[in-house]
């Protein structure tokens, strides 16, 4: 054989072999620790003894009727369904505020940007002194509207702790939305949009025929990334509440990070986390198909 008719075959298997150590680092790191997990969960493994004889599922069995596990799913679905929309209404609202050329707009923009940078556990931990009853300035504010002394216990009375936990995830992640909408709208055909505005359509008219259509696919990666964020959410509930009061506010995460690394229930919660990875894997495969479908 030539080295002619050899070089189109070298060349679609070279670029193959480009891609195997990414591929490989890959595999390796997402998919290792889920198999893992996964024999895991089939041992008896905890802080006393390691048994890793197959035990069937019987810690499946158990998650059946853990209440605790379906109430910590449970607070994390109502977080996510409150902060999502939110989010989503609130970063749209802002993008369209920004979306006209004005003075400073740059400056604003990068300032606004800002809490998406900080840490979730330094977030959580200033809106924590913020809403101090003693030294925050969250009450002193609200005292000087009512005329009287405020002393809300934000973090510890059950009436106001979710709103807490809300305000902390919403301020730090409503910029996120904010910003890929900024420029989602900004690639939006204005020409269509004027067209509609001659033919006599109003606001929500052009939104719901001409804006959304165009920035949809870019809004439904942002909603998609946050879900599942907020899925996982621990760091802003840590530190602010540490799940309480007792485990009012407890999230999957951090009663899997109690199971696993305080008491550690090492099989146990390698069970949980990985039905919860069938839930999500599940979840986020029939968003996808239906999203091919939309478009």
């Amino acid at each position: 054989m030539t080295a002619a008719a050899r070089t189109p075959y070298t060349d679609r298997n070279f670029k193959y072999l480009l891609i195997v150590p990414a591929v490989a680092t890959i595999l390796l790191v997402g998919l290792f620790p889920v198999i893992y997990s996964l024999i895991l969960s089939f041992q008896n493994v905890d802080m006393m003894f390691e048994d890793t004889s197959f035990q069937g599922a019987k810690h499946y069995r158990a998650l059946i009727g853990d209440a605790r596990f379906w109430e910590s799913l449970g607070h994390t679905l109502l977080f996510l369904v409150i902060a999502l929309p939110a989010e989503l209404i609130l970063g749209l609202a802002m993008a369209y505020l920004f979306l006209d050329r004005m003075p400073g707009r740059q400056v604003f923009v990068a300032l606004l940007v800002l809490p998406v940078t900080i840490s979730p556990v330094v977030a959580g931990a200033t809106w924590r002194l913020l809403f101090d009853n003693r030294f925050g300035p969250i009450n002193q504010i609200l005292g000087w509207f009512s005329d009287e002394p405020v002393t809300i216990l934000w973090t510890i009375d059950p009436s106001f702790v979710y709103a807490a936990i809300l305000m902390a995830e919403i301020w730090q992640w409503t910029p996120f939305m904010f910003l890929l909408l900024l420029a989602a709208l900004s690639n939006v055909d204005r020409s269509q949009i004027e067209a509609a505005e001659l033919d006599g359509a109003g606001f929500w008219r052009r939104f719901r025929l001409v804006i959304l259509p165009a920035i949809w696919p870019v809004m439904a990666i942002a909603i998609l990334i946050r879900a599942l964020d907020l899925f996982r959410l621990f760091d802003v509930v840590w530190a602010l509440t540490r799940g309480g009061p007792g485990t009012m506010t407890e999230t999957f995460s951090i009663y899997a990070y109690v199971l696993g690394f305080q008491q550690f229930e090492t099989s146990y919660t390698a069970a949980m986390s990985f039905v919860v990875i069938l839930i999500l894997v599940v979840t986020i495969t029939i968003v996808l198909r239906r999203m091919e479908i939309e478009r």
